[in-house]
């Protein structure tokens, strides 16, 4: 009876091993696992009761005291049961070393031989991965976009503070917006296992949210609900929903309740505060200046409410680089509410992006920056714009596997994010890996087809590897003037054209030189002309260009790496020589 119990529980052993393996590849619940578990548990005492209430003879199983002395064939049957007991043994032996000591190679499906994510790869979504799609406006009014696009982006930020849940990026997810979608293919274009979907209807004061939780794989709704409450309890029912979310997927809900986030007293302030972010996301003059108006309306509602500080700190600092305020002005009065928020809550996620936005782009604080990001992470494991930015920085500082590494990042947590693309191109250019950069802006082109810049790109990585016919054809369809004008200087410099090349500057300079200074320096740089290119880069530098600290990354100005200017100007920069 004692090798029975023995060989019962090495077998019990390998049945759940295996259970494991393929429960997992058929996705099936937890409950499943806990159920065969159970089963062996129970059939342990009635394998012991039965081998010692039966015995086995050439004629069959009969009663142990029904069976004669020469009958009995217990001898040889425990000499199997020993042969079956150490073959086991010897199996489980041999799984036990290799899960302790054969290394896993970590997967990166999402990646192509080029380098550069592809949203149209083969992936296997994490199953612990979700994406919060825009709740659609229901109301009567069809006025109500803007709150049913807070409500989705309340609730994604709220799980993007889980760190064993990865979340689409509100950017990635979205795309979808407006869209009658096929959630299977969502879900596989936003590399995730679920989806969360739902509805608003508002009328006044009151509001019914529908929210349901969807497995992508087969459609299946996990979790479904519906909430007919006042503006009032609008923070009770995301807590509500992101709970039950969190539930389903059988995670643990960390500081994420009302109680441990910006709340206003007036609730009118929240819904100002909406409007602000819905406008803030469209980046026009006008739209920037409705949303800097909805946020102060919020702010003067309620003075302690963070978020409406930090949205109105983004608002300035982007109507700062657009050109629509006074640089200086702009930044200064966008620090002052960054720091306004962070007084007001220091956990407060946004504050630490506009904080660090600031001290990035204005100040070329690289290591104030750089601790802004990093507790912006810590706060919200994966946040797309930190791991974006922080790339960025680390670029700029020379730190070129760090850079790219950040930027696979965020591309894996923001896959539909053109912009993320291009960043990775040039990083990808600033290494020397000029076929996967060509690789990286296609993929920007492809997602963004009429973006500014984006044939300019590939006709640049077709330039430095030596395919100057076909970066012509590139550079040539670029359909924004002023990018095209920055790059047919360069190719017709490489090809030997120099007076086309002459012209093609001369229009540049007439047209762009107040937005373009960097981008005239780039092309002095590629011809040879140092003078004017560090004079150039002085005006971009008086100008704030956006691209100006970038200068370590950019191939195109190489040949001034060994002028003493060059060293001067990275001093300026406050970047490492």
């Amino acid at each position: 009876m004692v090798r029975v119990a023995v060989l019962y529980g090495l077998a019990a052993w390998l049945i759940l091993q295996v259970a494991e393996v393929l429960f997992g590849l058929l996705d099936l619940p937890t409950w499943a696992g806990k159920l065969v578990l159970g089963l062996l548990v129970l059939g342990f005492p009635l394998v012991l009761i039965f081998s010692w209430v039966y015995e086995l003879t050439p004629e069959g199983l009969k009663r142990e005291h029904e069976v004669e002395r020469h009958q009995s064939i217990t001898r040889e049957t425990g000499r199997k049961i020993n042969y079956l007991i150490g073959a086991l043994a010897a199996i489980a032996i041999v799984m036990i070393v290799a899960e302790r000591f054969v290394p896993r190679a970590a997967p990166n499906p999402g990646a192509t031989q080029a380098g550069a994510p592809s949203a149209s790869a083969p992936v296997l979504a994490a199953t612990k991965s979700i994406a919060v799609l825009p709740f659609a406006d229901m109301s009567e009014g069809k006025d109500q976009e803007y709150f049913a696009d807070g409500l989705s982006e309340e609730l994604l930020n709220l799980l993007a503070k889980i760190p064993d849940l990865r979340v689409a990026a509100r950017t990635s997810a979205f795309k979808f917006k407006g869209e009658k979608v096929d959630l299977q293919d969502v879900a596989r274009k936003l590399n995730v296992s679920h989806v969360l979907e739902g509805s608003v209807r508002r009328s006044g004061n009151k509001v019914r949210i529908t929210a349901q939780l969807i497995k992508a794989s087969d459609g299946y709704h996990v979790w479904s609900q519906t909430y007919d409450r006042t503006l009032d309890d609008i923070f009770v029912v995301q807590d509500d929903i992101a709970g039950e979310v969190v539930k389903a997927l059988k995670l643990t809900l960390l500081g994420t309740t009302s109680a441990t986030r910006s709340r206003p007293t007036d609730p009118e302030a929240y819904n100002l505060a909406l409007q602000g972010r819905f406008f803030v996301g469209r980046r026009s003059k006008e739209d920037l200046e409705r949303a800097v108006d909805y946020f102060q309306r919020s702010r003067e509602r309620d003075p302690g409410y963070a978020p409406a500080w930090a949205g109105l700190s983004q608002a300035y600092a982007r109507q700062a680089d657009g050109g629509f305020l006074p640089i200086a002005d702009g930044h200064r009065q966008a620090r002052g509410a960054a720091e306004k928020a962070l007084a007001l809550d220091p956990q407060l996620v946004d504050a630490h992006l506009a904080m660090g936005w600031i001290q990035l782009s204005h100040d070329l604080d690289w290591a104030a920056a750089d601790a802004s990001y990093r507790t912006a992470l810590d706060l919200e494991p994966g946040n797309a714009e930190a791991l974006r930015h922080g790339g960025w920085l680390a670029g700029n500082l020379g730190h070129w596997d760090e850079a790219i590494d950040l930027m696979h990042k965020a591309i894996e947590r923001d896959p539909l994010r053109p912009n993320s693309y291009t960043y990775l191109g040039y990083l990808f250019l600033a290494v020397e890996r000029d076929s996967e950069a060509e690789a990286a802006f296609r993929k920007a082109l492809e997602l963004d087809p009429d973006g500014a810049a984006r044939h300019r790109t590939i006709g640049l990585a077709l330039l430095l590897q030596g395919k100057t016919d076909a970066a012509l054809r590139e550079m040539q369809q670029e359909t924004d003037e002023g990018w095209r004008l920055a790059g047919l200087p360069l190719v017709f410099h490489a090809l030997g054209r120099r007076g086309e090349s002459d012209a093609a500057l001369a229009a540049l300079k007439d047209k762009y030189a107040g937005d373009s200074a960097y981008q005239i320096a780039e092309v002095h740089a590629f011809r040879g002309e140092a003078a004017l290119a560090f004079e150039w880069l002085e005006r971009a530098y008086a100008q704030r260009d956006a691209g100006v600290p970038e200068i370590k990354c950019d191939r195109l100005m190489r040949g001034l790496v060994g002028d003493p200017r060059y060293k001067a100007f990275l001093r300026k920069l406050k970047l490492p020589e």
